[in-house]
């Protein structure tokens, strides 16, 4: 499973452990991954992701996964989360019809 967020992309940082005597060992920064249900109104299903802390609070501030989604572009979001967007526009586009 990889250690990067679906929506936003955040992924491993790597930097320095530094140590009193100043010695540099190198480390790695992981991303605060949750698995979380996020609940999608065009669906009317929850969709289960493994996010990121800060995407989890973007998509609250955006209003929701179907908002967020919408306003998204296709070139920053995984495969995966794609099929979920293209999912919604279809079930927003039969529901305005």
């Amino acid at each position: 499973m990889a250690r990067r967020c679906p929506i936003l992309g955040k992924g491993v940082q790597t930097g320095n452990n530094v140590s009193h005597a100043h010695n540099k060992t190198r480390r790695r920064f992981l991303p605060n991954l949750q698995v979380s249900s996020v609940f999608s109104d065009a669906l009317g299903t929850k969709v289960r992701l493994r996010l990121s802390v800060h995407a989890l609070r973007t998509i609250e501030y955006k209003g929701g996964l179907d908002a967020f989604l919408v306003g998204a572009r296709d070139t920053d979001l995984s495969p995966e989360v794609r099929r979920i967007k293209k999912r919604i526009k279809k079930a927003l586009a039969s529901k305005a019809a």
